[in-house]
């Protein structure tokens, strides 16, 4: 994000820009250059008070800013939390201004909110003399006459924008009074943005699809043994990362154009899945030194293939290829880069054998077994030797010594305090690192408990590097870590818009729906999980309290003896068991969970004591949980199966002592 402007007060902005998080260059150019011309503007996350509520935040910025600029395109169409900022902005009757980037069908709400604002067309005048327009329109907007509203308060008086700056075909409202006014808003607020607050009974918007969009497949190995798939999906994931900092270019992250992988999935079909107009995917042989690289980008209606290109290289010439490819396929979706050429992370390396160990450790890290990640370790640590300044690697060695912490391969102290040191020397070598960031919010979360701590790393990360799907989901955890169930929800979603197969988000959206009391949902989110990945560890089990939640023991039951893995499963089935009257039975598994996971699972003993309303047993599991620093803590907050504790002074001290809400 761009640094804050000298032009900036702390007396409130002139201008609060909307932006969906795919939209950050753009509305990173929206904001350098209003301010460049005297303008005060306010940005998430940039202008966000660390520690503050995130979304306490956004409502004052909108109520002190008398304009709102809007990114508007298919990002924003699909986005809550820019519906929520434009429906803030009408209720204040503030002016808005719409810097339209593509031609994206409008929902209702969309069309209602924006009938009366001003549209600049980004696509069609260029994106210079875009902002050049916008610069004028600010001025005229903020030197307008404004009017008093008795409900409202103040706002524009009536507007003189030329029909030819509004969009076609939108719904005006003409209501003479201020009452019939503020009427008519309400009942459309309540019809159209109701389903906002209970996403359960809302149906997806269907954004047009852009022909600036495209999904990069992996790179299938074509070497002769077969051995360098590891290299295949780096040289896949290094583009991912390239194209991801170009500008009004939509591309679905890695977790889900990975999702197809070994899948015999047509083009047309994964295009549609993640909502794209374009694939590229592309091939790589390696032999000794010498190395083929392959691509070839199809658009995926018609299956015609608008580029390819094939490249004979030496090995060392592997980033430069990277480089030419992004760069080729920016050219031919007919992009103009804004920012500039597109360039690689920082912290990175020109070390190829390091680059190599690196991608063969991201590889095994992704298996989750202790073998593969203590062999990851091994090849980080080699990466480290052969260039002491690849950042990266650092702050990926801080990730295995949690992940060996989690695994209890080393002690849980050790591994997560390895692991800060490694994040902090990252960063120290480069304060601009979004990766050291995230992974110091990240331990500051599971093992510090230090929320307000893990909230400013995270935001920091998420600063530098807007289109991370981790910093996102970080972002969202900590939320939900502290009951914040909306911003949650709001970052998790924001996740989804470019990585739809993202599990892991399917999963954590599920469980911050179930510990915010939407089960129904929750429900709706653990079956798509299962869907997309049935051997995700952790949800049958969810999936089996939130049914519990529901009133479903049996169905939880069923559901419960299904988890594949016997620490998930003992934690949650003698709940279920008791649940479904089977109390013998569930005595049975509760002591089965005592005697084989107490070191590694006592925060799930005591939701089982707590479920039975056994206070004493509860809490003692609850301190041993906290002695042994258990991870589920994390998920403490709204838990269901606590809520037998609720009214307990002690479980509202221990709560406390979290620097949690009761």
């Amino acid at each position: 994000m761009s640094q804050d402007s000298p032009n900036q007060s702390t007396s409130g902005s002139d201008v609060f820009v909307s932006y969906a998080s795919q939209d950050v260059a753009t509305a990173n150019a929206i904001v350098a250059t209003l301010e460049k011309n005297g303008l005060r503007c306010w940005i998430a996350p940039r202008d966000v008070t660390p520690g503050s509520q995130y979304a306490d935040e956004i409502v004052g910025a909108i109520n002190d800013a008398r304009v709102l600029v809007l990114v508007l395109s298919q990002h924003a169409v699909a986005s809550p939390h820019v519906g929520r900022e434009i429906e803030r902005a009408a209720s204040k009757r503030r002016r808005v201004i719409a810097l339209r980037t593509d031609a994206a069908a409008l929902t209702r709400s969309f069309e209602y909110f924006l009938s009366e604002s001003q549209w600049i067309d980004a696509a069609g005048l260029g994106m210079p003399a875009a902002l050049a327009k916008l610069v004028q329109a600010v001025k005229q907007a903020l030197t307008a006459p404004t009017s008093v509203d008795p409900v409202l308060g103040p706002g524009p008086a009536a507007s003189g924008t030329p029909a030819a700056n509004r969009s076609v075909g939108t719904r005006r409202i003409a209501l003479g009074a201020a009452t019939l006014f503020a009427l008519g808003l309400a009942v459309t607020v309540g019809i159209h943005f109701w389903p906002s607050k209970h996403p359960e009974a809302r149906a997806p918007a269907v954004a047009a699809i852009s022909d600036k969009s495209i999904a990069v497949l992996p790179f299938a190995d074509m070497s002769e043994k077969k051995d360098q798939e590891y290299f295949a999906d780096g040289m896949a994931e290094e583009i991912i990362d390239l194209l991801a900092k170009a500008p009004n270019l939509h591309i679905p992250a890695r977790t889900s154009s990975f999702y197809f992988k070994g899948k015999q999935t047509k083009i047309a079909d994964i295009a549609r899945e993640l909502g794209v107009a374009n694939v590229l995917e592309g091939s790589i042989r390696r032999s000794g030194n010498q190395l083929r690289v392959t691509a070839q980008l199809i658009r995926a209606d018609s299956g015609f293939h608008l580029w390819s290109e094939t490249y004979d290289r030496d090995l060392s010439d592997v980033f430069k290829v990277q480089d030419e490819i992004a760069n080729a396929v920016v050219q031919a979706l007919q992009i103009s880069l804004m920012g500039g050429p597109l360039t690689r992370q920082k912290g990175g390396t020109q070390n190829l054998e390091a680059y190599l160990l690196y991608l063969r450790s991201d590889k095994e890290i992704s298996e989750f077994s202790a073998a593969a990640i203590k062999e990851a370790r091994k090849h980080t640590e080699q990466a480290i030797k052969l260039d002491p300044d690849f950042i990266l690697a650092w702050s990926l060695l801080g990730w295995i010594n949690t992940n060996l912490a989690q695994l209890r391969e080393v002690p849980v102290q050790d591994g997560y305090e390895r692991a800060r040191q490694l994040g902090q020397h990252a960063l120290q070598l480069n304060p601009d690192l979004a990766e050291a960031h995230l992974l110091l919010g990240y331990i500051h979360r599971t093992y510090d408990w230090d929320w307000v701590g893990a909230q400013s790393e995270a935001r920091q990360g998420l600063a530098l590097d807007p289109k991370d799907w981790f910093a996102l989901e970080l972002n969202g955890q900590i939320a939900a870590s502290i009951g914040n169930w909306i911003d949650a929800e709001r970052y998790f979603r924001q996740v989804l818009v470019n990585d739809p197969l993202n599990s892991q988000t399917h999963w954590d959206l599920g469980n911050t729906l179930y510990r915010a009391g939407r089960f129904p949902a929750a429900e709706a989110e653990y079956r798509k999980l299962i869907e997309l990945a049935p051997d995700y560890a952790w949800a049958r089990g969810y999936l089996a309290k939130t049914l519990l939640a529901q009133g479903n023991p049996n169905a939880a039951l069923a559901t419960a003896e299904k988890e594949g893995d016997e620490a998930n499963r003992l934690d949650i089935l003698p709940i279920v068991l008791h649940a479904a009257g089977r109390v013998a039975e569930a005595d049975v598994a509760l002591k089965a969970l005592i005697s084989k996971f107490a070191d590694s699972d006592a925060y799930y003993v005591a939701m089982n004591y707590a479920y039975r309303d056994d206070h004493e047993h509860a809490l003692e599991w609850l301190e041993r949980a906290y002695r042994q620093k258990d991870s589920g803590f994390v998920e403490i907050a709204g838990e269901p199966l606590f809520k037998n504790l609720a009214n307990d002074p002690r479980y509202k001290a221990f709560l406390k002592k979290m620097n949690l809400p009761e």
